[in-house]
């Protein structure tokens, strides 16, 4: 008797479709402000530092706000958790869209980073949830349109931001509307289990030894991933369409080792073993990029070759978090979360403070050496992450990991 044919992963309840849709925007909202950011320094006579600055609001409150997201949709579910955040989106990127100062649009890039927050923290539990046929299928739908918005958010930037800086925030607007409309209306209220999570678990994770070492680690790894996508679009020197082209290519990259790549290496060697060889040349394509940064060819590879290196760590990185203690993903993925983004949103003003100083190439340096500090925290803190090594993730898990590595 021949074995059932798998479930396709295309054929799913609507209310799944409703949240994959949702996640392509969220995720096109890492790289669609990114093409605009010459743009806004000219038109609002904004300096580097500050322009840089809409990604240290956005992702400093994001980080924060990751500390208590397991708290608040362990109590309201996750349907609620996933409306506020949207709703949080949408009514700030229209105020961004029509704010007449780089300083209104820092503020309210941070209210932007709350319900991002929000809303990733919460997503994949519902497709997992929802999904038809497995949580095989639902992870491979997810990935799908993770895949999709981080390339295409780049891309989309470009294009509206030829019209107008303002284009990509109200493109952001039009889209989370309709995706508020989609899951309000097709996913299902209430009926999942809840288990109330104490305000303080995220930040008593934090003692435990594993979890700190790959926090720490972290936090100068996620300083190498920003410099190269917050910063390069002013050395580049392109339009907002060549900016958008240029991290097009870098998310497709990214989207391919970080669904396909990475679980493949997983397969085949440790998790430390894996950090331990990327990190290195993570921090070699940096340096290379600082040393030839008046290249725009040579430049545009190394943002490519990056993106491939990036799109590893971010899944290996979080799904060693998963397994590094026993207590809930939600929890370990917020305490962990909350601290790696404190590097990527130190790292955009620190790098155009340091061109504006010392040039383009020593920012690439300064990513390099950080990224080589996260190698040396691995490498010293190896002990402590026996765990880590020892323990196979299952697929949902495997998905968190490009849940929260890729949407950092």
């Amino acid at each position: 008797m021949n074995a059932p044919a798998p479930a396709s992963p295309w054929r799913q309840p609507a209310q799944v479709w409703a949240v994959a849709f949702a996640c392509v925007v969220a995720f096109m909202g890492i790289g669609l402000v990114d093409p605009i950011l010459p743009a806004i320094a000219e038109s609002l006579n904004a300096t580097p530092v500050q322009t840089e600055l809409l990604f240290t609001s956005y992702l400093a409150i994001t980080g924060l706000a990751m500390l208590v997201t397991s708290w608040i949709s362990s109590r309201i579910g996750a349907k609620a958790t996933l409306l506020v955040g949207l709703a949080l989106i949408v009514v700030f990127a229209l105020l961004c869209a029509l704010s007449g100062s780089v300083d209104a649009i820092i503020g309210f890039r941070a209210g932007w980073g709350l319900g991002n927050a929000l809303f990733i923290s919460t997503a994949l539990a519902t497709i997992v949830g929802a999904a038809s046929g497995g949580s095989g299928s639902a992870i491979v739908l997810y990935e799908a349109a993770l895949g999709l918005g981080i390339a295409i958010g780049p891309l989309l930037g470009g294009l509206l931001g030829e019209v107008s800086w303002r284009g990509p925030f109200f493109g952001v607007v039009v889209l989370m509307a309709i995706a508020f409309v989609a899951v309000a209306v097709l996913l299902r209220g209430p009926g999942e289990k809840r288990e109330p999570v104490p305000f303080s678990a995220p930040f008593k994770a934090l003692r435990i030894p594993a979890l700190a070492v790959l926090a720490i680690a972290a936090l100068f790894y996620n300083i190498g991933f920003f410099v190269l996508l917050a910063f390069s679009p002013f050395p580049l020197g392109f339009s907002a369409m060549g900016i958008g082209l240029t991290f097009f290519g870098w998310g497709v990259a990214l989207a391919i080792t970080s669904v396909w790549v990475a679980p493949w290496l997983l397969r085949h060697f440790r998790r430390t073993t894996v950090m331990l060889f990327v990190l290195p040349l993570l921090a070699i394509d940096l340096i290379v990029a600082g040393f030839l940064v008046a290249s725009q060819v040579a430049l545009v590879v190394c943002i490519i070759v990056g993106g491939l290196l990036l799109g590893v760590m971010n899944t290996v990185l979080t799904e060693s978090v998963m397994e590094s203690t026993d207590l809930p993903r939600s929890v370990a993925s917020s305490s962990y979360s909350a601290v790696r983004f404190l590097g990527g949103a130190a790292a955009p003003p620190i790098a155009a403070a340091l061109w504006h100083a010392y040039g383009p190439t020593v920012p690439y340096l300064f990513a390099g050496a950080s990224v080589l500090i996260a190698t040396l925290t691995i490498a010293i803190g190896r002990r402590a992450l026996t765990r880590v090594d020892e323990h196979e993730a299952d697929i949902e898990e495997e998905a968190s990991a490009v849940l929260i590595g890729d949407a950092a």
